[in-house]
């Protein structure tokens, strides 16, 4: 165990000394990689600040039904019972809620602004409402009121001759989700085209140090040393080379944070809003460094190997 140490302490120190002997070059490399990880990084610190707003946003779904404006008032609450029935039938629960005609016009005029303009209207254009709201968690001895069955539900109730329009209030969110999914999808797809170009970058990074050390190489090598005992030092440079990039694309967003959140903050200000983007967490984060230092591994060893055997 002390042999394996002692390996692996001077094949780290022989790469800190590779490193030392061309700084230039390692932070070409260095900064070349990080602004490639800081794209999909980006990404990722947009979703996980946007995911907690779209799981607040998954309310009740809910439907509207606006009635006939022929209708009176007893056939409009006489619709009850039936609506009942098909809620029943459909094996959808929901609460009903009635919303009188003079009620939606008095809450239009205080929350619309339009107050005046309304006014001068004469009549209430108005019809009366049902609103459906469907429970998300339910028993489990009940079903849930899936998407697709309150779909269904919605093209029954649409037939009802009572029934001028029925709208669904919650399809945006719906869209808000599968946007969220598409852009996780583009966001996998960039990670891994960026992540096939660090391991270029490393791969051309770590021939041109083998390339350099070529002579060293033949000498050591005639001198009895292992393939695992030349490649080792390039697989610790390459592992470096993807820490220090993986830690600099953190540090570039972190600080592409601190403008977008001060234009974010004026335009969330105008809605009474508190939004800011915040930086990826801390687990998420150490993550995100092991896969760079991966990435590092995958060029070097891909590199090395290549080279290597290309001098034997």
């Amino acid at each position: 165990m002390n042999i394996w140490f002692r390996q692996h302490a001077a094949a780290f120190t022989n790469a800190a000394k590779q490193i030392a002997g061309a700084p230039g070059n390692f932070l070409f490399n260095v900064l070349v990689i990080a602004v490639a990880l800081s794209l999909p990084i980006s990404g990722l610190t947009l979703i996980e600040n946007i995911r907690p707003v779209s799981a607040e946003l998954a309310i009740q779904p809910e439907l509207s039904l606006f009635l006939k404006s022929s209708l009176s008032r007893a056939e409009a609450i006489a619709f009850t019972e039936r609506l009942k029935k098909i809620l029943k039938t459909a094996n959808t629960p929901a609460k009903l809620l009635f919303v009188p005609r003079e009620t939606a016009l008095a809450n239009m005029q205080v929350n619309s602004g339009l107050g005046d303009v309304l006014a001068t209207l004469g009549t209430n254009p108005l019809p009366d409402a049902y609103v459906l709201s469907f429970e998300q968690h339910v028993e489990l001895s009940t079903q849930l009121a899936t998407p697709s069955k309150i779909e269904i539900l919605a093209t029954e109730l649409s037939r009802q001759p009572e029934v001028e329009h029925v709208q669904i209030d919650t399809n945006w969110i719906k869209r808000l989700a599968a946007l969220l999914h598409l852009a996780q999808v583009l966001l996998i797809a960039l990670a891994l085209v960026l992540g096939t170009v660090v391991i270029t970058v490393v791969f051309n990074a770590t021939r041109l140090q083998v390339m350099s050390h070529r002579a060293e190489i033949a000498v050591i090598r005639l001198l009895g040393a292992t393939t695992p005992y030349i490649c080792r030092p390039y697989y610790y440079t390459g592992a470096i080379l993807g820490l220090a990039a993986g830690g600099m694309s953190l540090c570039i967003v972190i600080l592409g944070l601190i403008p977008l959140n001060g234009a974010i903050a004026d335009f969330a200000r105008l809605y009474n809003s508190s939004f800011q983007l915040y930086p990826l967490s801390l687990n998420l984060s150490l993550y995100l460094l092991l896969g760079s230092v991966v990435l590092g591994l995958i060029g070097a060893f891909l590199s090395v190997r290549h080279q290597v055997s290309k001098l034997s």
